[in-house]
């Protein structure tokens, strides 16, 4: 048995003994043929009464009512589970984005909110807070209420006017954060379900706007193999998450490197260190590290999975 498959198996005992229950039954569904009802249980008790998120779900802000960028983490593990639109939490959420969007077209990254509960410095909230966050995740939550609605009715509506502001951005733009660059990229990996309407409503096929991303993401990657061990910085499997990523050939050789770092820096345990800390709630922060523990060493070995390296 090869290391990183040895890795893998510890790290699997590990996320039983230590991880939130969450990631236990995320880890199961993915990797040991467990029930996407298991994993619907336990995100449902981060669900709140108007159908958005909170209660810590993401683990660098522990706001317990609903936030847009909780339920962003929501979104992802629905998506992960390949959940029904029909499904009555998916519902309850798309009732929640449809009220929390703003009047511009926009959904808040960070509330006032956040600083009355241990967070992490970059969730805490002051006015003009929301330039640094932008389309981050606006643009993916936009996505997905058109995804999980039917076409036309309100809801699609809605989504399509922040997917028209986020596309004058994206086309505009000469250097984007990581992180609104990948929610940029699981917005165009729907929209390629509906080319004709993206088309319709943004004034660009969905290969221009994948053009124009992989030029931000060829100037957001850190290139330098040496460099990825030091600190948190966009890797090339920050965005490639498939062998099919139409970033494969963007990135090239760099993500056969990324796959081999990933591998090379595994710890006893099977896992790897967080990148980041928040130093204000030391004792806060060592449980959310914990947790992140978790959820990265699950994301890893789903690509690296994908990519059949285990």
């Amino acid at each position: 048995m090869n290391r990183l498959k040895m890795a893998f198996i510890r790290a699997g005992r590990w996320i039983k003994r230590c991880a939130r229950p969450l990631e236990v039954a995320r880890w199961e569904y993915l990797f040991e043929g467990g029930s996407r009802e298991r994993v619907l249980e336990i995100l449902g008790a981060y669900q709140n009464e108007d159908g958005g998120f909170g209660h810590g779900l993401e683990p660098d802000f522990w706001l317990p009512s609903s936030s847009p960028m909780a339920t962003w983490a929501a979104v992802r593990i629905l998506s992960e589970v390949d959940v029904e639109p029909e499904n009555p939490m998916v519902q309850s959420l798309v009732g929640y984005l449809f009220h929390s969007q703003d009047g511009s077209g926009m959904w808040p990254a960070v509330l006032p909110e956040n600083n009355e509960y241990p967070h992490a410095p970059w969730w805490h909230w002051e006015p003009g807070v929301e330039q640094q966050w932008m389309f981050n995740p606006g643009v993916e939550l936009a996505a997905y209420l058109i995804h999980w609605s039917r076409p036309d009715n309100d809801n699609a509506q809605k989504g399509w006017k922040t997917v028209q502001l986020a596309i004058v951005r994206l086309m505009d733009c000469d250097e984007m954060d990581m992180h609104e660059i990948s929610n940029f990229l699981a917005m165009l990996e729907l929209m390629e379900l509906r080319e004709e309407e993206f088309l319709k409503n943004t004034g660009y096929t969905v290969s221009v706007a994948k053009d124009k991303l992989a030029e931000l993401v060829n100037k957001a990657v850190e290139t330098d193999p040496s460099e990825w061990g030091n600190g948190y910085k966009a890797l090339p499997l920050t965005f490639v998450q498939r062998p099919d990523s139409f970033l494969c050939n963007t990135l090239g050789d760099l993500v056969e490197k990324n796959l081999d770092f990933y591998a090379d820096q595994v710890d006893d345990n099977g896992l790897w260190p967080v990148p980041w800390q928040w130093s204000a709630y030391p004792s806060e922060y060592a449980i959310a590290a914990r947790y992140w523990q978790g959820i990265i060493a699950l994301e890893r070995y789903r690509v690296l999975k994908e990519f059949g390296r285990l």
